[in-house]
C-alpha cells in the first residue's frame, strides 16, 4: 500500500512539474512576444525603404529621413535648358508617419502567437510592402501641369520668305512641341509619392512638324514680285529665282505707293478706271472711265491695295521716276507680259 501511494505521489509531482514547466514556457513565450511589440519584422518595407528588423523608434527615423524628407524638396521639371519648379507648399504635400508605423506593426503582428514565435525562432521574414501614406493636392498638380504646357508648348512655324527688293531669303521652318500632359502628371505624382524623390524630371513632349518646309517653299511661292521704289524696278521671281526685271514709275510726292507686303487682289484686261474721289482727280472724281484714250490705265490692271495697282501706261517717259498718284506704271508690252505670268494672290513686296 505504501508503495502505491509513493508511486501516485511521484506521478502527481511529475504532472505538476510538467504543468508548471508548460506555464513557465507559455509565460516566457508570451513575455517574449510582448517584448517584440515595438519591433518591426524583417522584410517589412515602406515604399521600397527597408524598415524591417528595427525598433519602432528607429523605423520612424528611417521613414522621416527617406520618405518624408524628400517631400520638403520642390519638384523640378527641365526642358531645353529651362527649369520649372513647384514647391511642397504649393503641392500641399503631407505624410502620415504614425499611420505607416502602425501598419508596419500590424503586419508584423499578423498570425497567431505560435506562428509569430516560429517566425522569431526561424528568423523568417514577413515580406510586407507598405504603400507610403503621402498626401498632395491633385488640383495643385493639375495647375502646375497646365502652367508647364503654357510655357513649353509652341506651334510649328512654316518655312517662309524674307523678301528684299533684289532677292528672296528663305526662312527655315521650326518644329513645334506639345507637352504630354497626362504622362507629365503621372511623373510628377510618382515623384511626390516615391521615397527618395528629389530627382529633376525632364518634360516629355511630342514634336510637331511645320506644314511648309524649306524644300516646299518654291511650291508655296511659284511667283513673287518685288518693287524697289528707289531703283524704279519691278522684279519677278519664279520658284524663288529672279527671272525678269522691269522698269516702273511709282507714286510721286504726296501720293506714295503703299509699302510692305501685299498681294495681287484682282486682275483685269483693258480695265475701266474708277476715278477716286480725291482732289487731284478734279472734275473726273467719282467717274468711271471706260477703256480708251482718256483712260490712263492701259492694257492691264493688277490691283494691290486701297485703289493702288500695277497697270500699263502710254506715258513712256514717266518710267524710271516718281510720277504716279500711287500706282505702279509699266510699259504696255511689259505689263502684258507680267500679267500673263502671275495669278491672283501672288505676293508683292514694295520698298
Amino acid at each position: 500500500m505504501g508503495k502505491k501511494v509513493k508511486t501516485h505521489q511521484k506521478a502527481l509531482i511529475a504532472l505538476v512539474a510538467c504543468v508548471t514547466g508548460a506555464l513557465l514556457l507559455a509565460t516566457a513565450v508570451w513575455a517574449y512576444d510582448t517584448a517584440q511589440r515595438d519591433q518591426i519584422a524583417p522584410g517589412v518595407t515602406v515604399g521600397g525603404v527597408d524598415i524591417g528588423g528595427r525598433s519602432v523608434d528607429d523605423a520612424e527615423r528611417v521613414i522621416n529621413r527617406k520618405v518624408v524628407a524628400p517631400l520638403t524638396k520642390p519638384v523640378v521639371v527641365s526642358f531645353e535648358g529651362e527649369r520649372y519648379r513647384v514647391t511642397p507648399k504649393q503641392l500641399e504635400t503631407s505624410a502620415d508617419v504614425n499611420g505607416m508605423i502602425d501598419e508596419a506593426v500590424d503586419r508584423t503582428r499578423e498570425g497567431g502567437l505560435i506562428e509569430r514565435i516560429t517566425r522569431y525562432v526561424q528568423g523568417s521574414t514577413v515580406d510586407a510592402e507598405i504603400d507610403p501614406r503621402v498626401g498632395y493636392s491633385e488640383e495643385a498638380v493639375d495647375e502646375f501641369v497646365t502652367e508647364l504646357a503654357s510655357e513649353i508648348n509652341r506651334d510649328a512655324q512654316d518655312a517662309s520668305i524674307t523678301p528684299s527688293t533684289d532677292e528672296l531669303i528663305p526662312t527655315p521652318g521650326e518644329n513645334g512641341v506639345v507637352l504630354r500632359e497626362d504622362e507629365m502628371r503621372e511623373m510628377i505624382v510618382d515623384e511626390v509619392e516615391t521615397p527618395g524623390g528629389g530627382e529633376r524630371l525632364t518634360a516629355v513632349v511630342d514634336v510637331t512638324k511645320p506644314e511648309v518646309t524649306t524644300k516646299e517653299l518654291a511650291d508655296q511661292y511659284p511667283t513673287y514680285i518685288t518693287i524697289s521704289q528707289s531703283e524704279y524696278k519691278l522684279r519677278l521671281f519664279r520658284n524663288l529665282k529672279l527671272v525678269e526685271t522691269y522698269g516702273v514709275a511709282v507714286g510721286g510726292s504726296g501720293y506714295s505707293t503703299p509699302t510692305g507686303l501685299h498681294s495681287i487682289q484682282d486682275k483685269q484686261v483693258d480695265p475701266t478706271w474708277n476715278v477716286p474721289t480725291s482732289s487731284w482727280a478734279g472734275d473726273l472724281a467719282g467717274q468711271s472711265i471706260p477703256p480708251g484714250p482718256s483712260n490712263p490705265l492701259k492694257a492691264r490692271w493688277m490691283g494691290i491695295y486701297d485703289g493702288a495697282g500695277i497697270h500699263g501706261t502710254d506715258d513712256a517717259g514717266s518710267i524710271g521716276s516718281a510720277a504716279s498718284h500711287g500706282c505702279v506704271r509699266m510699259l504696255v508690252p511689259d505689263v502684258i507680259e507680267l500679267f500673263d505670268q502671275v495669278a491672283v494672290g501672288t505676293p508683292i513686296y514694295i520698298q
